[in-house]
């Protein structure tokens, strides 16, 4: 899995599930190896800590 950290803008997109959020949010998804989003958080220590909740190991796409 892999971290990434994504604008409130681009949430639509990524979780079209997801609630509204205000514009300019710095936030952090989640994502399989396959780019399948898994979880959208407000911190990177979250996302991570969920990876590894789930036996998956994490890391930053930059």
């Amino acid at each position: 899995a892999y971290v990434k950290q994504i604008r409130s803008e681009d949430v639509p997109e990524l979780f079209p599930q997801a609630p509204k959020i205000a514009p300019g949010l710095k936030l952090f998804a989640l994502h399989a190896a396959d780019g399948t989003p898994i979880m959208l958080t407000d911190s990177r220590e979250a996302a991570i800590a969920n990876a590894w909740s789930n036996e998956l190991q994490a890391v930053s796409v930059h």
